[in-house]
C-alpha cells in the first residue's frame, strides 16, 4: 500500500502531550507504523561521555504512531490523505481542499 505520510511532510499531532503542534517528518518506519517528527515528542536520554562527545542529558525526538499524525493542508489545517489517478500517475491529494500534495 502506498504511504499516506512521507519524509518531509508537514504534519500536526492529534493526541498526546504535543497535541496541536506542527512539525516536519524526519524519519518513517512503515513496518512499525511510526514516524519521528523533528522537535516534537521529545524525551531526555542519558548518555555516557566518550572521547568524541560530551555526556549528560540529551533531548531526543521519539517515534509517534502514524495514526496520531495528520497532514497539514495549504490552509494550515489537518487533513486526511487520498489517492487518485491523474493520467497514468498515482498522486496523493488533501481531502479537505482537493489539492495535489506532490506533483
Amino acid at each position: 500500500m502506498a504511504a499516506k505520510l512521507r519524509k518531509g511532510d508537514n504534519v500536526v499531532i492529534l493526541t498526546g502531550k504535543d497535541k496541536g503542534k506542527q512539525g516536519t517528518i524526519t524519519l518513517i518506519d512503515p513496518k512499525a507504523g511510526k514516524a519521528v517528527v523533528d522537535g516534537l515528542n521529545m524525551a531526555i536520554r542519558h548518555t555516557r561521555q566518550t572521547q568524541t562527545s560530551q555526556g549528560g542529558r540529551v533531548p531526543k525526538a521519539m517515534p509517534i504512531a502514524l495514526s496520531n499524525l495528520s497532514l497539514v493542508d495549504t490552509n494550515g489545517k489537518a487533513t486526511r490523505v487520498g489517492f487518485r489517478m491523474e493520467g497514468d500517475k498515482k498522486v496523493r491529494f488533501a481531502k479537505t481542499t482537493g489539492d495535489v500534495i506532490d506533483a
